[in-house]
């Protein structure tokens, strides 16, 4: 299934549902600030472990020690490629009876959540989520091992997708 790029139809999240009349399922990427988040929080952590693997055995066993540091900045390097690809990866696609969910870079991971099938939706935001102005919508279905989770949206988004999904699900459900 050749969909493009995930990020052409990233301002369809703001124009209301992605329900197409037939055919490919029309992908909302993630928005860029989760990204932006994740990379922040690798400098962070990477960068005081950096201080710490250089710092401090430069100062108790001699500066030749401090090279230590650069395995941190590489591992910051290499993270800041995955954080990006794994993001890229994420997207989702509202459909007439049901909602797709995919990710993944090396193992692409596709999940359809049927409406019907649909108990609980969580709008859920931590503190760094809502510094960065992001929520992330939790999926909860009859059976555990289907539970979806889209994060990093931005809050009006995971509320509309909230509201949808419950919209639908009680109407889906109705008819069991």
């Amino acid at each position: 299934m050749e969909t493009g790029s995930p990020h052409e139809t990233g301002t369809a999240a703001t124009s209301g549902p992605a329900v197409p009349d037939g055919g490919e399922p029309v992908w909302i990427a993630l928005p860029p600030g989760l990204l932006r988040m994740r990379r922040l929080l690798l400098v962070v952590w990477l960068g005081l472990l950096t201080l710490a693997a250089g710092l401090v055995p430069g100062l108790l066993a001699g500066p030749g020690w401090a090279a230590f540091a650069l395995l941190p900045l590489a591992l910051l390097l290499w993270g800041w490629v995955l954080l990006e690809r794994n993001w890229r990866s994420w997207r989702y696609a509202e459909r007439a009876d049901d909602l797709l969910i995919s990710r993944g870079v090396l193992w692409r991971r596709e999940t359809v959540v049927p409406y019907g099938r649909m108990q609980l939706v969580e709008v859920t935001s931590g503190p760094a989520e809502r510094h960065f102005g992001l929520a992330s919508v939790q999926l909860h279905t009859a059976a555990a091992a289907t539970d979806a989770t889209i994060p990093g949206l931005d809050p009006a988004e995971a509320e509309r997708l909230r509201d949808r999904l419950t919209e639908l699900g009680e109407a889906r459900s109705a008819g069991l």
